[in-house]
């Protein structure tokens, strides 16, 4: 079979997330949000989940949310994965560096994973999916959450255009996302069952275009597509998307809107 495209660099996406962890928090309400869902969705489950195992977790966001719930009690072991070591520091409990792409887990050794915000920057998002099923025991739960395709989409529009009428053509700049209506068959190719797919829609405001690209950079969010843009962006480049995004989405207070699509799966591995 042939490799799957490589899309992302993910050696420099380590090396955005060493960067931003830090701060990390200063930017994680979309991870905190969608850490605070998932653990919404494992409440009404009456099941214990023995070993579990939390993917991209960042600063702990999901541990944090489940440390005040009803799931507290029901998880045994949570082990924290993440691709940087960085936002593995300076906390207890069972953390492992690893990367989504090569999970390092034993067939059938996990009763719950679970992915936040983490899943769209694998060049195989099947692939990953194929991974955490085969480490899942028989009638267990996955639960991961990503950015789909409208995500950024202000931003995205103000970037070609700037680039249009300055350079004359357009790159790529803002990666690509997963669209909403094929999630659900993400989790079937893979092989699970009963898969579940959703879709939160969230619109954050900022004052400046150029505030919502620190956040961005705070989260380890910035581009990291293996065949970026060769030309860098340049302050007259970065200055005319920012007006055109004014232009064209700022709300009648002057603030602009970033939309992120946050797509939640969920699924069980056959019984």
């Amino acid at each position: 079979m042939s490799a799957p495209p490589r899309l992302f660099d993910r050696a420099l996406h380590r090396k955005r997330l060493d960067r931003a962890a830090a701060g990390f928090d200063a930017a994680g309400f979309l991870k905190a949000r969608a850490a605070d869902d998932m653990v919404a969705r494992l409440e009404p489950i009456m099941r214990e989940f023995p070993v579990a195992v939390d993917l991209s977790a960042r600063t702990g966001a999901f541990a944090r949310a489940v440390a005040t719930s009803d799931v507290a009690g029901r998880i045994g072991l949570l082990v924290e994965a993440d691709l940087s070591l960085a936002m593995l520091a300076g906390r207890g409990g069972v953390r492992l560096v690893a990367d989504d792409e090569r999970l390092p887990f034993a067939a059938a050794s996990l009763d719950l994973v679970v992915s936040t915000l983490g899943l769209h920057w694998t060049n195989d998002v099947v692939g990953a999916l194929i991974q955490v099923r085969r480490a899942l025991k028989p009638d267990r739960l996955f639960i991961g959450a990503f950015l789909g395709g409208v995500t950024l989409t202000e931003l995205r529009q103000s970037l070609v255009a700037a680039e249009a009428e300055i350079l004359g053509g357009a790159g790529s700049r803002v990666s690509p996302f997963a669209d909403a209506a094929d999630a659900a068959s993400l989790l079937q190719r893979a092989g699970f069952v009963q898969p579940v797919a959703d879709v939160d829609r969230v619109t954050v405001t900022y004052e400046h275009p150029l505030r919502l690209l620190a956040d961005l950079r705070q989260m380890g969010e910035t581009n990291v597509l293996a065949e970026r843009h060769p030309r860098a962006l340049t302050r007259a480049l970065l200055a005319r998307a920012a007006a055109i995004y004014a232009e064209r989405f700022a709300h009648p207070d002057g603030r602009v809107p970033a939309t992120f699509e946050i797509l939640t799966l969920t699924g069980w591995t056959p019984a």
